[in-house]
Parts: C-alpha cells; structure tokens; sequence
C-alpha cells in the first residue's frame, strides 16, 4: 500500500454515542500499537442524528477509561459521501447493516458494509454488537469485550487482504 494512502474504516451504530466511537477507539489503538498509524483512517457515525457533536455516552467513556481508551469523539450522522469516502463501513448490528445497505446509492457502495458481528470469534453466541444503551454496567463491558474480540479479528483481515505493512 502506497505510503499517502489510508484504508479508511467508518464504524456505525444507531446514535453514534456508544458502540461505534467505542470501535473507533479500539481499533486505532490497536492500529497504533501495531505501527500502523500513517496506514489507516478511522471514523465513526451514528444513522441517526440525535446526538449530533455529542461526546460518546458518558457510561460508555467510563467504562472504557480503565481499559485505557479516551472517548473524544463528537457524534456525527452518516452521510452520502461517506460511501465513497470510506473502503470499508462497519455496523454493529442487522439493522445498522440494513440502513447502511439502504442509503447505498450502488451495488460497490453495498458492498463496502459489512457487520461487526462477523469478526467475533471469542464469543460464539454473539453474532453481532448489541446497543448498551438501555443496560447496565455488564452491558457496555461486553460490548468493549466484543470489540476488542472483532477489531482484531477484522484488522487482521484488513492487513491481509490489503498487504499492509509499517
């Protein structure tokens, strides 16, 4: 891959408040840990605009600080560019995935969506990223364990399939 270029990743959720900046920010550590930085570009958006330039759920930022990870993240709503803008489009669940698919404007922008769920492999009775919103603690500590799971398992495959390297 060409040093100027990026593999651009946009991971989405309903509101962008809680899964999604919490994917983003797992997966930029670990492309930061691997000395990947100049290789990738990594957003996150909500299909819906009701927290539009909110900082992620404030559970979820709590959650995620022991783990080491700092949600700054301003909330944002997926937009038509982002289809061209971004290789790849990631939801966290079947109806992120199915909104996403919808709002494609052409079979190669469907094809760039793909779902979280598929990347899991720690936790096989889970096949996509369930909204902590309405839970309790458990809930975004397993969301975290998920993404932790799927964003390896997904960055791998980026590595591979796009020949990625420092």
């Amino acid at each position: 891959m060409a040093s100027n270029v990026k593999y651009s990743v946009l991971f989405v959720c309903l509101g962008n408040i809680c899964r999604s900046p919490a994917a983003q920010a797992v997966m930029q550590r670990m492309v930061d840990e691997r000395g990947l930085t100049e290789c990738f570009f990594l957003d996150s958006a909500g299909i819906g605009g009701w927290h539009i330039g909110d900082l992620p759920d404030k559970r979820m930022r709590v959650h995620a600080r022991p783990r080491g990870y700092e949600l700054t993240h301003r909330a944002r709503k997926v937009q038509g560019s982002d289809f061209e803008d971004f290789d790849l489009i990631v939801g966290m669940d079947a109806a992120n995935v199915d909104d996403l698919r919808y709002m494609a404007t052409t079979p190669e922008q469907q094809n760039k969506v793909v779902m979280m769920g598929d990347y899991i492999r720690q936790f096989p009775h889970y096949d996509y990223v369930p909204d902590p919103y309405y839970e309790g603690s458990e809930g975004f500590e397993l969301v975290l364990d998920l993404l932790e799971d799927s964003c390896d398992n997904l960055l791998n495959q980026i590595i591979k399939q796009n020949n990625i390297s420092k």
